[in-house]
C-alpha cells in the first residue's frame, strides 16, 4: 500500500486527507493519505525514514518556503516562485532518499481564477507573504495581472493595511487573501480593509476554504463583489500533485542533486 499526506502545523482546517482517501475509495486505489502535523520542518526526515510506503505528499503552512533547503531537486518553476506544496519521494534501489519539489499552487489558483476575470481586471492585491501568496503572485503574472502585496509589517516595496485606502481599493479590482486570517477555528477574522469601497467589479478571492465563507468574502458579497473560496483551487493543486506523484518521467532524476 503507497502512502502520501500532507505535511503542515496546524492542520485541523484541512480537507486534503478526506479529499485523497475519498478518491482512493471511489477509484479502487490501494493507498492511504495521513496528516504529518510537525511544528518544525527538522522533523520531516524522520518521517520520511520511518515511512518506507511513503512516496509523495503536499506541504502547506507554515513549510512552503522552509523546506526548499531540504530538497535534491526543485522544478524550475517552483524555483522561480520560491516556494513548494509538494514534494515527490524518490527511493532509489542504492543510495540516499531524494526528495523532489513542484509548485502546484500556481495552477490550481491561477486556473480556478481565470472563469472569474474581465478586461477591467488589471491590477491585484495579494495580502500576505508567505509561500502561497508567491504562488499567487506567480499565477497573476501569467494571467497577464500586475499585483501589488500587502503586509502587516513595512517591508520596501510592500504596503501595510494602513496604506489601503478607499482610493486604492479603486484601483486594484482584485484582492486576493493568500494569509490565513480567517481560517478555522480563527472564522470571526478578517483582513483590516475598507470594505465599503468595494463594488460589484471586485473579485475576492479567499484561499481559505474553511469556512466556507469567510467574513472577508462575506463583507465582499455585501458590496456587490465577485467573491470564491480556495475549494476549487485546492481540488485543481491535489489532482495536479496525483500526476507529478505517479507520472512523472524518471528521466527527471538526472536533474537532482
Amino acid at each position: 500500500m503507497k502512502k502520501f499526506g500532507l505535511v503542515g502545523y496546524p492542520l485541523g482546517h484541512s480537507f486534503s486527507a478526506r479529499f485523497f482517501n475519498e478518491k482512493f475509495q471511489r477509484e479502487n486505489i490501494d493507498a492511504t493519505y495521513d496528516n504529518y502535523e510537525i511544528a518544525a520542518i527538522a522533523a520531516l526526515s524522520h518521517i520520511v525514514e520511518s515511512q518506507p510506503q511513503l512516496v509523495g505528499f503536499n506541504v502547506t503552512i507554515p513549510h512552503k518556503q522552509a523546506i526548499v533547503p531540504l530538497l535534491h531537486f526543485i522544478s524550475p518553476e517552483a524555483a522561480e516562485i520560491g516556494a513548494v506544496n509538494v514534494v515527490r519521494v524518490v527511493r532509489p534501489a542504492e543510495g540516499k532518499i531524494q526528495l523532489w519539489g513542484y509548485n502546484t499552487d500556481v495552477i490550481g489558483f491561477r486556473e480556478s481564477l481565470r472563469p472569474l476575470l474581465h478586461s477591467h481586471h488589471q491590477r491585484a492585491l495579494v495580502l500576505g507573504t508567505g509561500g502561497a501568496s508567491k504562488a499567487v503572485i506567480h499565477g497573476l503574472k501569467q494571467l497577464g495581472i500586475h499585483a501589488q502585496l500587502v503586509s502587516r509589517e513595512p517591508k520596501e516595496g510592500i504596503l501595510t493595511y494602513s496604506d489601503i485606502t478607499p482610493d486604492v481599493i479603486h484601483h486594484f479590482h482584485i484582492i486576493v487573501n493568500a494569509s490565513p486570517v480567517g481560517m478555522y477555528p480563527k472564522v470571526d477574522a478578517a483582513p483590516d480593509l475598507p470594505y465599503s469601497a468595494l463594488t460589484s467589479k471586485h473579485i475576492l478571492y479567499d484561499l481559505v476554504y474553511n469556512p466556507t465563507e469567510t467574513v472577508f468574502m462575506k463583507k465582499g458579497r455585501e458590496q456587490g463583489a465577485v467573491v470564491k473560496n480556495g475549494l476549487e483551487m485546492l481540488r485543481l493543486q491535489a489532482i495536479a500533485a496525483w500526476k507529478i506523484w505517479n507520472e512523472t518521467p524518471e528521466a527527471d532524476y538526472s536533474s537532482a542533486k
